[in-house]
């Protein structure tokens, strides 16, 4: 046998030794790894506690990665917390008083979208016009959802919050007054005792509103809002309103009149803050 041949077979001799080698210990390698992630998926299984701990930290270190690498805190269910809605899931009309409002109060589409949708729900349960309800937070508010008056009115539809707490509660609480749905709800229902108190005048019950109830003077806060609600009634007919006419969109303040002014009506827990506490 030469010497080539001989060095061949041992080199092929060594290959076949290391190969086998390699075989072993990956194949046992692999067995190992995978007798691990069964005894650790019988603990999780076995041990609740531990597999939520797991998570947590999965988590926390996942995010703490995504600061890291964006310098920005993550919340995947940011979303569904925003109040938002498609203007194209709206039903025609609700999308047409949608687009009126936001151009004309310069209002994003979208959070707009999900108001008039909630005015339109919440005004066919308490059986009032959709666009009066509109037209009173247009007034109010501007539809500013974090409007607040001199005299603590807040949110969409200015509630005297410290009056009605009470309403609040079916919503976690006060703060809620802040929540443009909950504070549409509870003003909704102030609105609807205050035409009630008024022998259903809508007139009557926009002075309570505001707490005019008792003055002759509602400092043109009931023709305001009539007038907005006239416009939003011809738009949710389909008819063309222009956006550029004037509309005063501020709270009622509790400013004391100059001397030789008329009278200011103001939200007091004298006005309409006190109608209908039921």
């Amino acid at each position: 046998m030469s010497a080539s041949k001989n060095l061949f077979l041992s080199l092929r001799s060594v290959t076949a030794t290391i190969a086998k080698g390699f075989f072993d210990i990956t194949h046992n390698s692999i067995a190992l790894i995978g007798l691990t992630v069964l005894f650790v998926s019988i603990a999780l299984f076995a041990r609740p506690e531990l597999r939520t701990l797991g998570e947590s930290q999965l988590y926390s270190w996942l995010q703490a990665r995504q600061i890291e690498l964006t310098g920005v805190i993550s919340d995947p269910i940011a979303s569904d917390r925003a109040t938002a809605t498609d203007p194209k899931d709206l039903p025609k009309q609700q999308a047409s008083v949608a687009t009126w409002i936001s151009k004309k109060y310069h209002v994003a589409l979208e959070p707009v979208s999900a108001i008039v949708s909630e005015a339109y729900s919440v005004g066919t349960r308490a059986r009032l016009d959709p666009t009066l309800i509109l037209a009173v937070m247009a007034i109010e508010s501007g539809f500013n959802p974090f409007a607040q008056s001199q005299v603590g009115a807040q949110g969409l539809m200015q509630v005297m919050t410290s009056v009605h707490s009470d309403k609040y509660q079916s919503f976690g609480g006060r703060f809620a007054a802040f929540d443009p749905l909950a504070n549409l709800q509870v003003g909704v229902k102030v609105l609807q005792d205050c035409i009630r108190s008024a022998g259903g005048s809508i007139e009557g019950g926009l002075r309570n509103y505001v707490g005019a109830s008792n003055m002759q003077d509602d400092g043109g806060y009931a023709v305001k809002v009539l007038a907005e609600y006239s416009r939003l009634q011809q738009v949710a007919q389909g008819r063309s309103v222009p956006t550029w006419l004037p509309t005063v969109a501020a709270p009622q303040e509790a400013a004391a009149p100059a001397s030789g002014s008329p009278t200011v009506p103001v939200k007091s827990p004298n006005g309409a803050a006190t109608v209908a506490m039921n």
